[in-house]
């Protein structure tokens, strides 16, 4: 049994982290959002909400489908950003939201 949990421990400690970075989008230019988002893969950005004040919105944003569930595919959207108040970046929509659609769009940022 120790030996069982020595090889887990080193196992743990030999992977890499599965940390994803997070962002104030109104910190950022539309092109540095987009940016990191590329080069990252997904990366989680943080904006006040306009509707309801004190209230922080947050969404996890990605460079294409490989980066959502199986039953997922990216789908654009906006974001506020520093120079563009609707910035174009993909998310991951269910795909129930096709509505009967047999083609999955394939987007890549």
């Amino acid at each position: 049994m120790k030996k069982l949990v020595t090889v887990i421990t080193m196992v743990m400690a030999a992977s890499p982290a599965l940390a994803i970075s997070r962002y104030n989008s109104l910190s950022m230019s539309c092109q540095g959002a987009r940016a990191a988002i590329h080069n990252e893969g997904a990366v989680i950005l943080r904006y006040p909400s306009k509707r309801v004040s004190g209230m922080t919105l947050f969404d996890r944003y990605i460079r294409n489908s490989n980066y959502c569930d199986v039953n997922q595919y990216a789908e654009w959207t906006t974001i506020p950003t520093r120079d563009n108040p609707r910035c174009r970046v993909l998310n991951c929509q269910n795909i129930n939201n096709l509505d009967g659609m047999f083609i999955i769009p394939d987007y890549s940022l």
